[in-house]
């Protein structure tokens, strides 16, 4: 049996976000979304996600900016993000274990609660401004 590491360095979460975009590209259900918003920015957006990640796990600050805004308008509900939940953990528990690898999983959840949150708040407030644009 292999014991798994926790995530330490830099490589290692190279490792995390190319294996996890790797699925993500490919899954049925949220690739052609991911696909058609990136396009053939894929090496862009990974290095974007790098430094994101590293900031955020290796207190290495290497990512400025704000990550919600290019999520704002995608055409996703909460079963988009259970589905993008499922697969980090998968990736995550695959390569990674130690507090580490799990504080990975816990932002990555409220990550996505929060932007899930922003987004339908965003969709609704947009609905709201069409209707009282009719009357």
């Amino acid at each position: 049996m292999t014991v798994l590491q926790d995530i330490s360095t830099f490589e290692d979460i190279k490792l995390l976000v190319d294996t996890f975009y790797d699925k993500v590209q490919k899954d049925d259900f949220i690739g052609p979304i991911f696909n058609e918003k990136i396009g053939h920015r894929w090496p862009e957006h990974l290095e974007k996600m790098y430094r994101f990640w590293q900031t955020v796990l290796l207190e290495v600050h290497s990512y400025s900016g704000s990550p919600f805004p290019p999520h704002k308008h995608l055409p996703i509900d909460k079963e988009h993000f259970d589905r993008w939940m499922q697969l980090f953990i998968e990736t995550n528990d695959t390569l990674f274990q130690g507090p580490i690898a799990e504080e990975a999983k816990l932002r990555a959840k409220n990550m996505a609660e929060m932007f899930n949150y922003k987004i339908n708040y965003f969709r609704d407030q947009g609905q709201k401004g069409d209707l009282l644009n009719l009357k």
